[in-house]
């Protein structure tokens, strides 16, 4: 009776074993198979999408892209000032014949933008083969000489350089050829002196105050009863906090490097009295608010040179 119990409890034992085990051999079966249908739905969606991703690069390229009914037949370039239209379409880099779907308007708009004598350029798609640009360039009112070199290695050069309003320095554009007049016009711009080189970064901003100064000065003469009477010729900026201004017709004036309405008004003042008393301003100081200094030329100095006529307004931007 000993016996029997024992070798029947072993084999229930036996049994239960044997149960646990294909259980477990159920369960790896069952994860194996799941695990190679995901395995299998992930490689057949990856595979799906990059068949359509080839599918839709393939068919942009085919169809789109190098399709000719879509290539650049039209360029329209228009430009606010003297840049030619060859200059600007090398700075875009576009061509003819290119694609009008495939280039990035985004990177012509960037490059032109990049130059100095540009202050904004907008690029415009007209399907099916038309490129719109346009360029507004920045105006130079005043002229400073520095030194630059040509090119790395070489020695430095006299270079004039050139400030638009908002104090933005541009080098002369050396490969567009300039008109009588331009040249002209360009020659005529104040020059400022007493600038320091480290200022002189063409497609830069000059933020020192005293060209900043000197700028306002040359706008706010522009618009005041000054204007048609003399020009500016130079502006001294070495004796801070005043602008030391020669004109062309041979007046000395020194302006503080404010309030210039009011300085500039006093000027007309004191022009007007010398016309009537027949004198000739030599030097004049504005700086002074009491009062105002002045020290009239000798009998016997040639009469004035006659200043440039009176500008009603820019209708168009001139850059050198």
């Amino acid at each position: 009776m000993w016996f029997k119990s024992r070798t029947a409890n072993r084999r229930f034992e036996r049994d239960h074993v044997l149960d646990v085990k294909m259980r477990a051999r159920q369960i790896r079966a069952t994860r194996l198979r799941v695990i190679t249908k995901l395995a299998a739905i992930v490689f057949g969606t990856a595979l799906t999408l990059g068949l359509f991703w080839y599918g839709s690069d393939w068919a942009l390229k085919e169809w789109l892209y190098k399709n000719p009914a879509f290539s650049i037949k039209h360029l329209d370039v228009q430009t606010d000032g003297d840049i030619s239209r060859e200059q600007i379409l090398a700075w875009a880099a576009v061509k003819p014949g290119d694609s009008l779907l495939a280039i990035d308007l985004l990177r012509i708009e960037r490059d032109l933008q990049l130059q100095p004598v540009v202050q904004e350029a907008s690029v415009v798609r007209v399907l099916p083969d038309t490129l719109k640009i346009r360029v507004m360039e920045r105006e130079a009112i005043a002229q400073v000489t520095g030194f630059q070199a040509p090119s790395a290695g070489h020695p430095l050069k006299p270079t004039t350089f050139y400030v638009d309003p908002a104090g933005y320095v541009m080098l002369p554009l050396e490969t567009h050829p300039r008109s009588s007049a331009t040249a002209s016009s360009a020659d005529a711009l104040p020059v400022l002196t007493g600038v320091l080189g480290t200022e002189l970064r063409p497609g830069k901003r000059a933020e020192s105050q005293e060209i900043q100064a000197a700028l306002r000065l040359i706008t706010s003469f522009e618009r005041s009863p000054m204007v048609g009477v003399v020009d500016l010729k130079t502006i001294n900026l070495s004796g801070p906090p005043v602008l030391q201004v020669t004109t062309r017709q041979g007046n000395e004036v020194v302006l503080a490097a404010e309030d210039f309405e009011r300085q500039l008004r006093r000027w007309r003042v004191v022009h007007d009295f010398a016309v009537q008393e027949t004198k000739q301003i030599a030097t004049l100081d504005l700086s002074i608010s009491n009062n105002v200094p002045v020290r009239w030329h000798e009998a016997g100095v040639p009469a004035p040179l006659p200043a440039k006529p009176a500008k009603t307004q820019r209708s168009k931007k001139k850059h050198v």
